[in-house]
């Protein structure tokens, strides 16, 4: 009886020791190719490597001393190796995505490309871990028994039951193929800014059946995955992070725009959120009482245009209290001399 534990000892601890030096050497040699992302790479991947070694060494073991081993031994030793093949396989979906990642960093001005990748990246993650689970989770259900029997039982009488599990599924997998084409199409990206069911904010997270929006007052709106296949909506950082803003001012008639238009040549330089691309006052409306005035500026992205949207109304409205107060809106009435109606 001794024999074979020993055996077993010299073997596991051996297909341990190879894991080893298996992953020391890729790192080596990959270190030597690639620079960036590699440590995290090999930080998930190396435990479950070495213990997928262990367990097909204990496979090879089951195999060979079968008569010191019963049946659970056996089943056990099967889940055991699923297991660790479904923890490597997530494993390497997770190195891959830092491994990609490692070259695009979100915190860039111009991040456009970056967003794109991290978004495609996540969304891919979690659909291949998703699958990897279910595949591995179906095959170890399979290898009872009793399970077993249960499937073909169930198979046999599939007609009824397939419709309904179509019908049940339907919604899920409607969700799941609206996952596949955002992650393709990109029509929303991470940190994308956007307006959804009349709100402003940012895109924060996308998941296999939900994206969670971000508010600008903190504040977070979640929406299913597929309302932005099937609903209009507005993204204002589709094909750049730069965005525009605008700020609205009413004065009276008698104002002089060329002087407000002259004030922002000056005050825009100062504001550090401004790019120094777009500048321009226009007079966009007009009531029986004021005047619409229209300030459109320009930032590199949508935080700082609304930082610089606050900072230029303030500034204008100031100058305007200060150099130009009489013409600030006013109501007239005009009031009828009742003696000389009399």
């Amino acid at each position: 009886m001794w024999i074979p534990i020993l055996v077993s000892v010299i073997v596991l601890v051996a297909a341990w020791v190879v894991g080893v030096w298996v992953t020391r050497t890729l790192r080596r040699i990959m270190r030597r190719q690639l620079k960036t992302g590699i440590d995290n790479v090999f930080n998930l991947v190396k435990t479950p490597l070495k213990l997928l070694l262990v367990s097909i060494a204990v496979s090879v073991l089951n195999h060979y001393f079968q008569n010191y081993w019963n049946m659970e031994t056996n089943q056990l030793v099967f889940l055991l190796l699923v297991f660790i093949i479904t923890w490597l396989g997530i494993a390497i979906i997770k190195s891959i995505k830092h491994f990609v990642l490692a070259g695009y960093d979100m915190e860039n001005e111009n991040n456009l490309k970056a967003r794109k990748m991290h978004t495609q990246m996540r969304v891919f993650e979690r659909i291949m871990i998703f699958l990897i689970v279910f595949i591995s989770l179906a095959v170890a259900l399979l290898s009872f028994e009793k399970i077993r029997e249960i499937g073909l039982s169930l198979l046999a009488s599939a007609g009824i039951a397939g419709l309904i599990l179509g019908f049940a599924a339907q919604k899920s997998l409607s969700l799941l193929l609206a996952g596949f084409q955002i992650a393709i199409t990109q029509p929303i990206r991470l940190e994308d800014a956007v307006i959804v069911e009349g709100e402003w904010g940012w895109i924060e997270e996308i998941t296999l059946t939900y994206v969670v929006i971000r508010i600008w007052d903190k504040r977070r709106l979640v929406v299913p995955i597929n309302y932005f296949i099937e609903k209009p909506f507005q993204n204002w950082t589709r094909h750049s992070a730069e965005i525009m803003g605008t700020v609205f001012i009413y004065v009276d008639y008698g104002f002089p725009v060329e002087a407000m238009r002259e004030e922002m040549k000056r005050i825009l330089p100062e504001i550090p959120e401004w790019d120094g691309n777009v500048n321009v006052l226009q007079v966009t409306n007009c009531t029986e009482k004021t005047m619409e005035l229209r300030a459109l500026v320009s930032a590199s992205n949508s935080p700082r245009a609304w930082d610089l949207r606050v900072r230029l109304r303030e500034e204008l409205i100031a100058f305007l209290q200060r150099e130009y107060p009489q013409y600030l809106p006013k109501a007239r009435i005009t009031l009828e001399d009742d003696n000389k109606n009399s």
